[in-house]
């Protein structure tokens, strides 16, 4: 046979084989949303990512002052049952490092516009001060979705405040409830549920942010179940199941109780994210039981402000702690409870307490007056992206003046300082990144008077 009929046949062949074999798919296409950076200790960092369909997901990761060795996390298979989420555990990291990282989908990198970077929590006791880090603050993230919403104008918008926290360059981002809202087709089911949170992740301003931010999360009402709902929510299992699988906290639930709350600790600071859901009875319930968070959940956090050891403790939750007007979901509305808890922080001298929350579409800061002892303050962040209003009138009659903020916002929160001399800064931000108001603490503002 002709030796040029020979060639002509085997390049056929060739092409043949080539058109015969599946399109290689660009690992880009196979990502819905992420990587996310979790929690971070000293000696592990949590990193999520969810896929499109099933893959094979890994992160690759070094330190950026020695790039050698290359390490790696497990690789894990997502699959349909929790939404092609995955957490990917790096367990070779050491204590105050910086790293590059690379994730893999189905073993090819995903590239990236902007650069993949993590940090694991600094070992200073005993050794240096305390690091000087920030912290950003938010809540209320409403992402537009036209079949599912009402009608009417929407009520999302201004999602380049996402783009405005990522340039503040925070090391840690708290979510302080109603980190997405579930609508009425939402709630019922595990595929409304996994619907609902994959469409508001997968937002692309957020995407930078997640990648390059350490995230912490508890939840309200919007991302727990219907409009104001509490403790005798039908799905409140399958929601927490949901919620674990969307977010990487470094932990859930305290003693044998399963819920949202987790607790960690950065530099010189205790964080304790509470759930104002799982334990609370319905509003305005004729009873005598009624309760917020719960006797055993404020009895669990009052043990854990004692023994800590942290120049600060900062409380997160989903509503108001201490503005006292009974309106709409603030604690005083329980008031025994609420009562309870004060009480109890004052009996046992606990110092450094500061207030976190949520929920009301507008952002203040509360000063609540105590005898003998520093003020206990609550800074209220709300809303990110859903819709704002005024609170007029309502009757906060320690509300700090000049700190309301009726448009969508985000707050930060600066450490700083040397260990006998540490300082709070508090800035609140517009969505295009323009200050709002500052407010500077030291940490003498953290406890009692000496006379």
């Amino acid at each position: 046979m002709n030796r040029f009929l020979l060639l002509s046949l085997a390049t056929l062949w060739a092409n043949a084989c080539v058109v015969g074999q599946p399109a290689k798919v660009d690992p880009r296409d196979l990502l819905q949303a992420g990587p996310m950076l979790g929690y971070s200790d000293m000696r592990e960092v949590m990193i999520w990512a969810q896929t499109k369909t099933r893959a094979d997901v890994q992160v690759k990761y070094w330190d950026v002052e020695s790039p050698a060795p290359v390490l790696e996390t497990q690789s894990i298979t997502t699959s349909g049952e929790n939404a092609f989420t995955a957490h990917l555990l790096a367990y070779e990291v050491m204590p105050g490092k910086r790293y590059e990282y690379k994730l893999y989908i189905n073993g090819e990198a995903v590239e990236f516009g902007y650069p993949l970077t993590f940090i694991s929590a600094p070992d200073w006791s005993f050794k240096s001060d305390p690091p000087t880090f920030s912290v950003a603050v938010g809540s209320c993230l409403y992402i537009n979705d036209e079949p599912f919403d009402r009608k009417g104008k929407p009520y999302g918008g201004d999602y380049q405040i996402l783009s405005s926290i990522h340039a503040q360059e925070p090391d840690l981002m708290i979510w302080l409830g109603d980190n997405t809202y579930y609508r009425e087709a939402d709630w019922g089911t595990r595929t409304g549920m996994n619907y609902r949170n994959t469409h508001t992740r997968s937002t692309p301003e957020l995407q930078p942010l997640l990648a390059g931010t350490h995230h912490y999360a508890t939840w309200d009402d919007h991302d727990y179940g219907p409009n104001d709902h509490n403790r005798s929510f039908v799905h409140k299992d399958l929601s927490l199941e949901v919620f674990k699988n969307f977010w990487a906290n470094p932990n859930y639930g305290f003693l044998d109780e399963a819920c949202a709350v987790t607790q960690w600790t950065w530099g010189d600071v205790d964080f304790y994210l509470l759930d104002d859901r799982w334990f609370r009875s319905a509003n305005d319930l004729k009873a005598n039981d009624i309760s917020y968070f719960g006797q055993k959940q404020v009895d669990w956090l009052i043990e854990n402000l004692k023994a800590s050891r942290a120049n600060f403790k900062v409380i997160g939750t989903g509503g108001q702690v201490l503005n006292p007007a009974k309106v709409y979901e603030n604690y005083a509305n329980y008031e025994e409870e609420r009562a309870y808890l004060l009480q109890r922080i004052q009996e046992e001298g606990i110092t450094g307490v500061l207030f976190l929350s949520g929920d009301r579409h507008h952002t203040e800061l509360t000063e609540l007056p105590r005898e003998g002892t520093y003020p206990l303050r609550d800074l209220t962040v709300s809303p990110l992206t859903s819709s704002s209003h005024v609170a007029k009138d309502e009757g906060n009659l320690f509300q700090v003046p000049g700190t309301q903020v009726a448009d969508r916002n985000f707050a930060m929160l600066t450490f700083d300082g040397k260990w006998g001399a540490r300082t709070l800064t508090i800035a609140v931000y517009d969505a295009n990144g323009k200050e709002q108001w500052v407010k500077n603490y030291a940490l003498t503002d953290f406890k009692p008077t000496k006379e």
